[in-house]
């Protein structure tokens, strides 16, 4: 097999363009060609009067030796490579103990899922509710203004990127293929085989709850055992090893190899953990608003008259602005024809998200304008990032009124640094609610002249970008965890602790689905070769088939 790369072609080419282009690519007779694939599809707008597609294809040839060596050095043709997964180990006949997972978010599903299927018959543990019954005591907090702090947009079976805009793409380094595994077993769990090929793939909120359950019902049948409501309280350290876990009603599980994949808000979590002396330390993270448009401004502004066209699909956008005080803005999250949610996870605070459906048709954009901060701003102890959250998710729940719903403004107003007493043409999506006023005490002072300088920078990018009647809701601050809970590179264990494997978002080792996933895996091939008896050297498996 072969891979072809820059395969350029107009946005409406036909069908039979494709095959018309490797012909002409390779300098074959059209018997020659076997077979033709689609690997990866994307567009660029960077001209939005010239639209084109750009395609990586995998092509079958009847003699491809030959073909390399006529072509040698001719570049964007090469051998595909081969992205089949292959495990590192097998669980040992009569293990004496089973690995533990805390937390049933991407990074602990596919964790646990790539245990099972190798035998080891993991236990997760999650402290939320099973998705469905999550996903009704969400609605309760958007409809009801009714929180449940162990089952929200942030606790539960699916973790906090079940409500969101199921984005499946990542800048991760990911040289083994972990994400083809990843894309493979969403596929086989009821994801759209899209998400395969196109460059920015997604699935949103609804088909993410389906796939969840099907996923969770293949770690069962291959022997793993999922325990909702299961909130770790507290864990057992001898000699800096883990011995196992206390659940909050006292059970214990004995466990010399724990997974922590707890996500970026299980703040009583790292709270315990920092008091067993797990080590552990204070990171940069942001905050900021969601900003809500109409989504047809943005398809305008990026796609001219090729607006609507159905495989561009709802338009998207990444702006960075560097401002004058020092402070990066930035966009964050963005969710085409999405909708604002409520996402706090801790009585009397307000949160904000983003989330869209896989149909991505809602009538406004939404994303996240947020600031980067750094320990230099929270000083201190290393969980001192928690608590200036909580301060500022305080004052939003105050100045929303305190019935979770949330501060906004219009963007016009903000800009002007006056009052918002009445909304325009953007209706805004948040629910419980939104009441406007003035968002200049939502945020530390450095953090609004920031936003307040970068919003009409933006304009300059993207045309009605500051438009006086787009909406600013606050706030936003959990774009990642504020702490880092480090880990040995090739053991992947704690630096302290032998045993405890952080993974994913909550130790910052992921920064979305995708890379928590991938995360997952790579943390469960630790577990497995070190409970097999194997080792790794500098990250890869010694004397285990090496994936490619």
């Amino acid at each position: 097999m072969l891979r072809l790369t820059e395969v350029k072609l107009p946005l409406d080419h036909p069908d039979e363009a494709l095959r018309s282009a490797v012909l002409e690519r390779l300098r074959i007779a059209p018997d020659e060609l076997l077979s033709c694939t689609v690997f990866k599809r994307s567009y660029d707008a960077r001209k939005r009067s010239n639209i084109f597609l750009i395609y990586s294809l995998d092509v079958e040839l009847a003699d491809e030796a030959a073909v390399l060596a006529r072509l040698k050095g001719v570049p964007h043709v090469h051998p595909a490579p081969d992205m089949d997964y292959r495990f590192v180990a097998r669980a040992p006949a009569g293990l004496a103990q089973r690995p533990v997972i805390i937390g049933m978010g991407p990074c602990g599903i596919l964790a646990a899922l790539v245990l099972a299927q190798m035998g080891f018959r993991p236990i997760v543990l999650e402290r939320g509710k099973a998705v469905r019954e999550r996903t009704k005591d969400t609605w309760g907090l958007w409809r009801k203004h009714v929180l449940d702090p162990e089952s929200n947009v942030q606790f539960g079976e699916g973790g906090a990127g079940t409500f969101s805009d199921g984005k499946l793409y990542s800048q991760v380094k990911d040289p083994k293929h972990y994400g083809r595994k990843v894309l493979k077993e969403f596929v086989k769990a009821g994801a759209p085989e899209e998400i395969l090929y196109v460059s920015k793939p997604h699935i949103g909120t609804f088909r993410l709850v389906g796939m969840v359950e099907k996923m969770r019902a293949e770690i069962e049948a291959l022997g793993g055992e999922i325990r909702f409501r299961s909130r770790v309280e507290d864990l057992i350290i001898e000699d800096r090893k883990v011995r196992g876990v206390i659940l909050a009603g006292g059970e214990v599980i004995a466990a010399d190899h724990v997974v922590l994949a707890v996500g970026h808000s299980a703040r009583d979590t790292f709270e315990m953990l920092h008091e067993r002396g797990v080590y552990m330390e204070a990171k940069p993270f942001s905050v900021g608003f969601r900003i809500e448009h109409p989504q047809a401004l943005i398809d305008r502004a990026r796609f001219g008259d090729f607006a609507g066209h159905e495989l561009l699909g709802a338009a998207d956008y990444k702006l960075v602005h560097h401002a004058s005080n020092g402070r990066s803005v930035y966009s964050f999250c963005m969710c085409p024809g999405g909708t604002v949610v409520a996402a706090t996870s801790e009585p009397g605070r307000v949160v904000t998200n983003g989330m869209s459906q896989y149909s991505r048709n809602e009538r406004n954009a939404n994303a996240g304008i947020v600031v980067g901060i750094s320990p230099e701003d929270y000083p201190g102890h290393p969980l001192a990032g928690i608590a200036f959250q909580r301060q500022w998710e305080s004052r939003a729940f105050e100045l929303g009124g305190g019935d979770y719903s949330a501060p906004g403004q219009l963007v016009g107003d903000f800009i002007a640094a006056r009052p918002s007493t009445q909304l325009g043409v953007v209706t805004p999506s948040y629910t419980p609610g939104v009441r406007l006023g003035e968002l200049d005490t939502a945020l530390p002072a450095y953090a609004i002249t920031a936003i307040r300088e970068a919003l009409p920078a933006f304009d300059r990018q993207i045309k009605g970008f500051a438009m006086h009647d787009a909406v600013l809701t606050g706030v936003e601050t959990r774009t990642s965890s504020p702490i880092r809970i480090k880990r040995d590179p090739v053991s992947f264990q704690s630096l302290n602790t032998v045993g405890l494997y952080p993974a994913g978002e909550g130790a910052s080792y992921a920064g979305g689905i995708l890379s928590a996933a991938i995360d997952g895996i790579e943390v469960a091939e630790a577990v497995a070769l070190s409970m097999a008896g194997g080792s790794r050297v500098s990250g890869k498996s010694r004397g285990s088939v090496e994936l490619s």
